[in-house]
């Protein structure tokens, strides 16, 4: 029985080594970007969307709801008056903000893309941080690994999004991109 089986298993990782050395090197990375673009482009920048403040420099002077969301207890400490953080909160909110907006694009076009893939692993740690230990998420929000519900925001959700973030960082932007571009001249 196993004489008859071997044969069929050699097609197969004949086949499966032709997937790896032709497809997978373009595809894999090509699919985990086009997936980003998808499904959490427009969450992260409609999410810096709601940080800027009001008229032409928004960018630099942020909304309340920018140091609400980012530092909720200290902010909550002091009455929601943005002007009683110190100086470390601004920049950090201000610099929070531009990567919310520019690592998503940098994704997007391919230019940076293990740098941007590495910056939004550490976004997406500490936008779960925030959620949890600032906003106080609940447990059904936070979840939990092999509890058979897989739908929770924070672990189940965040994990995937850890880990497409991964395969750009780990097998860089694909050939459609401004990272291919530039190596290529």
């Amino acid at each position: 029985m196993i004489d008859r089986i071997h044969p069929v298993l050699e097609i197969f990782e004949g086949m499966y080594d032709l997937i790896d050395r032709y497809l997978a090197p373009w595809l894999v990375p090509t699919l985990a970007r086009l997936v980003f673009v998808l499904v959490l482009l427009m969450y992260f920048w409609g999410s810096a969307y709601t940080k800027l403040g009001d008229g032409f420099f928004g960018f630099i002077n942020l909304s309340l709801g920018a140091y609400a969301q980012m530092f909720p207890r200290a902010m909550e400490s002091v009455g929601y008056d943005p002007s009683s953080l110190n100086f470390l909160y601004k920049l950090i909110a201000l610099f929070g903000t531009w990567a919310e907006f520019i690592l998503p694009l940098l994704l997007l076009v391919g230019f940076l893309t293990r740098p941007a893939a590495l910056g939004m692993i550490g976004f997406v740690l500490v936008q779960s941080f925030v959620d949890i230990a600032g906003h106080g998420a609940s447990e059904t929000t936070i979840g939990g690994w092999l509890d058979r519900a897989s739908g929770s925001l924070i672990y189940d959700q965040r994990a995937f999004w850890v880990f497409l973030f991964l395969v750009l960082f780990l097998r860089g932007p694909g050939p459609l991109s401004v990272d291919r571009f530039f190596a290529k001249g």
